[in-house]
């Protein structure tokens, strides 16, 4: 997935971070701090009342019951996500970043990303296959948009 990032705001996915949720928010506002990224869709809970509430709530352009789903869905779309945010419960930071890896969008994951060194290297390997950048909550906020340029992306924003 390659799409032109020079002359729009990054389109930024969350998984996790529902209704009942801190850390969503404050991850919302990071991403959205300096106009140059807008949070457009979100799995925002294992709870499909609560995940469609919850997007209705933060005005989502799109909400999935499920993030499997949403990392096919929004990899299939035009216009779908450039990176997601993974705020959910600490055992599902590896299967969710997989998840998306595997479908050519960025992710940008609360710690830990992964449980063992198995599988960090199976999220390496993804990495590397595919040009993708793959970080670890506010420390790598600064990265994600040069990461998208070199070589994933578009034009350098800074």
């Amino acid at each position: 997935m390659s799409r032109d990032l020079s002359n729009r705001k990054l389109r930024v996915g969350i998984v996790g971070g529902g209704q009942g949720s801190f850390i969503g928010a404050v991850h919302r506002i990071a991403a959205e701090l300096d106009g140059q990224a807008q949070v457009v869709a979100g799995a925002m809970s294992s709870d499909q009342e609560r995940a469609a509430a919850s997007a209705r709530a933060w005005y989502l352009e799109r909400s999935y019951g499920d993030f499997a789903e949403m990392a096919r869905a929004e990899a299939a779309r035009a216009d779908g996500i450039d990176v997601v945010m993974i705020t959910t419960p600490n055992h599902l930071h590896f299967p969710v970043a997989r998840a998306f890896l595997e479908q050519g969008i960025h992710v940008v994951s609360d710690k830990p990303m992964t449980f063992d060194l198995a599988e960090a290297q199976e999220l390496v390997s993804i990495v590397d296959g595919g040009k993708l950048v793959a970080g670890r909550d506010q420390e790598s906020a600064g990265r994600v948009s040069p990461g998208l340029a070199d070589g994933a992306g578009g034009a350098d924003r800074q």
